[in-house]
């Protein structure tokens, strides 16, 4: 180990802290708001890298069969719940909302597979075309079962994530794929040390896309009324602030992130139909690092889990995986000797 070999690892460190710090925000705005683990955010940013690659092998991404079946089930289930209200007057709305609107990006997907298409379209149309799936899957799955425990709720999210992985086996097949670099630039930083442009627009990316989150929360009304959901369900319900579409603003927002993460990790790590599965994971570590209620810390905790995968790669790549997620012992332990136990809260009370 020396300077020059830990400056390379702790740049990459910072690359990939990046991508967890995203998938880190996205993971704690919807656990905050809803109270669901989301653990397929990991394979909504692998369909995206995967639909780009379609894109650029000229293929239509299979990821439209996917939208389309899981639209049709969101405005069913909308519908049944509309007529079981006696609202039958609401169901237009609800053909634009669950009909029509997911059904956009997937027109734009098959306009977009047309050879000639520059790639920045490409690459615009991929992250639109996973957009959808978060708020569909809410649809279906988690807003009947929005008032279960948390942990109810985490085993269907992890059933719903092999759900995901077999649909992606099934319409992306078993192979890899790995895109075009965003960007062929390189910097060299004295020294003879250079940084690819790749790593330069993964990290800026996080740095730009974090300060837009916040000025969002801090500055916009739908921020703002995130933001009142996730402190307090019931105030926020009584000042009339609606938590089914708080809950769906927070999942278009992470599908959204899930995106962009896939279309900045597509070009330097090959992709399969379940390696989101791991992006996943090691941002949950990440969140858990942050409480999964803190944004800082989630940040702090990304990069923290970017740098130590880094250097655990370099010592031992068969290993690395096993000390990131080791990460997770002492958090945890530090969690619950700082956590207030409700027993003695009792205890507190009684005296």
């Amino acid at each position: 180990m020396t300077w020059d070999v830990a400056l390379i690892l702790v740049t990459d460190g910072l690359a990939n802290g990046a991508v967890y710090l995203l998938a880190g925000l996205g993971l704690v705005l919807i656990f905050s708001v809803t109270r669901v683990v989301f653990v397929p955010f990991g394979d909504i940013a692998a369909f995206a890298a995967l639909s780009l690659a379609a894109f650029e092998t000229g293929r239509v991404p299979p990821t439209i069969g996917m939208v389309a079946v899981l639209a049709a089930l969101a405005l069913a289930t909308e519908i049944g719940s509309l007529l079981r209200r006696g609202e039958a007057a609401r169901i237009p709305k609800a053909l634009l909302m669950w009909g029509v609107l997911p059904a956009i990006p997937c027109v734009l997907a098959w306009l977009a597979a047309r050879p000639g298409v520059p790639v920045a379209v490409h690459i615009a149309v991929a992250v639109l075309l996973v957009v959808p799936i978060a708020p569909l899957l809410a649809r279906v799955v988690f807003q009947p079962i929005a008032d279960a425990s948390v942990l109810v709720l985490l085993i269907v999210s992890l059933a719903l994530h092999f759900l995901l992985s077999g649909l992606g086996l099934l319409f992306f097949g078993p192979e890899g794929s790995r895109t075009t670099p965003l960007t062929s630039a390189v910097f060299t930083l004295g020294d003879g040390f250079t940084v690819s442009g790749q790593v330069v627009l993964m990290v800026g990316a996080a740095i730009v896309l974090s300060g837009l989150f916040f000025l969002v929360f801090e500055r916009t009304v739908a921020g703002k009324a995130l933001r009142a959901t996730a402190v307090n369900r019931v105030g926020a319900r009584l000042v009339g602030i609606r938590p089914v579409r708080t809950a769906l603003l927070a999942y278009g927002c992470a599908s959204l992130l899930a995106g962009l993460i896939g279309v900045l990790i597509a070009p330097v790590t090959t992709m399969y139909y379940d390696s989101g599965f791991i992006i996943g994971l090691k941002a949950f570590v990440a969140a858990i690092i942050g409480g999964l209620v803190s944004y800082p810390m989630t940040a702090v905790g990304a990069l923290a889990v970017g740098v130590v995968e880094s250097f655990a790669s370099f010592w031992s790549g068969a290993l690395k995986d096993v000390i990131v997620f080791s990460l997770l012992i002492p958090v945890l332990m530090l969690r619950s000797f700082m956590a207030a136990h409700a027993e003695e809260e009792e205890d507190e009370v009684d005296q």
